[in-house]
């Protein structure tokens, strides 16, 4: 039995909403799906009426500055995000944790929108972009509207916005300036499960003094929904990054993470064990960037 009846390929974003609008069974929209297609055959999504395959809009494809945001198309590859001079300056924690989605085949043809619409905990494209402060463009048959990209989750694989009649466009964040950098590590099973054990990405801003002037901390899966460190990150802002400094850091970061245990993952306890191990891997690496970016 098929798990789809019909399936349209819009040339731009208007002619897709319409598809969506008029639309009165059952949809999906789909790009890469090599997330959506695994769960219809695998009963973990329902069997739809309708597949919108985007990925030949145009509009959801580009990379590409526009004043001084980065905007990225929802339907921008892993594969493109990896190989993008541009964010390999601007962006090293997206290209880093993009880079570590699944492999080669799978890289090229799933797609940012796609990692952030699954809405898992641990998404590493997801975790990547909270740390970057990224916001993300979203469009009805109303029209097109930005939000910041935190505010768009409610649980696993639930979000805001109505997946039956709108869709994730893009995604834009500011270009890295002075004295700024990223970084993003993720910690798997020895055997190559491509699931995180825990994941986390962190973005600096130093000053001229040393200190941390700006900081920002993404971790999954650390609560039901992809997670901004905020206490942390106020714990560090300021701060000089040293060993003083980072274990303030992880005493606020094991406090306000909620974890549990998984039986395909970890336990809850190897989790808090290993938050500084990689608390400290990411911001050793953004913080020398920083100061590296800062010397160029």
């Amino acid at each position: 039995m098929s798990i789809y009846r019909d399936y349209l390929q819009p040339k731009n974003i208007e002619q897709a909403i319409s598809i969506l609008a008029k639309n009165s069974g059952t949809s999906a929209v789909i790009a890469g799906g090599t997330d959506l297609l695994l769960d219809m055959q695998q009963g973990r999504h329902p069997d739809v009426d309708l597949l919108v395959d985007v990925s030949a809009v145009a509009e959801m494809t580009g990379i590409e500055v526009v004043d001084d945001h980065i905007i990225i198309g929802a339907a921008a590859t892993h594969r493109q995000i990896i190989t993008n001079p541009l964010l390999q300056k601007h962006a090293q924690c997206l290209v880093e944790g993009c880079g570590l989605i699944g492999g080669p085949q799978v890289r090229n043809v799933a797609t940012l929108g796609g990692n952030v619409a699954h809405s898992l905990p641990a998404g590493d494209g997801t975790i990547a972009l909270l740390a970057l402060d990224a916001k993300v463009q979203i469009a009805s048959f109303g029209g097109a509207r930005w939000e910041p990209l935190v505010d768009i989750f409610v649980g696993p694989g639930k979000v805001t916005f109505d997946r039956k009649k709108e869709i994730v466009v893009a995604f834009r964040f500011q270009q890295s300036g002075e004295r700024e950098a990223s970084a993003f590590h993720r910690i798997m099973r020895p055997q190559g499960v491509a699931i995180a054990i825990l994941n986390m990405a962190a973005w600096v801003k130093g000053d001229a003094d040393d200190q941390l002037a700006d900081v920002r901390i993404a971790c999954g899966p650390a609560g039901p929904r992809p997670f901004r460190a905020s206490e942390t990150e106020a714990v560090l802002k300021g701060e000089i990054y040293n060993d003083q400094s980072f274990e303030a850091a992880c005493h606020a970061l094991d406090a306000e993470v909620s974890m549990r245990t998984s039986a395909h993952r970890a336990t809850k306890a190897y989790r808090h064990t290993l938050l500084p191990v990689l608390l400290r891997r990411v911001m050793q690496t953004a913080v020398a960037r920083s100061r590296d970016q800062s010397q160029a």
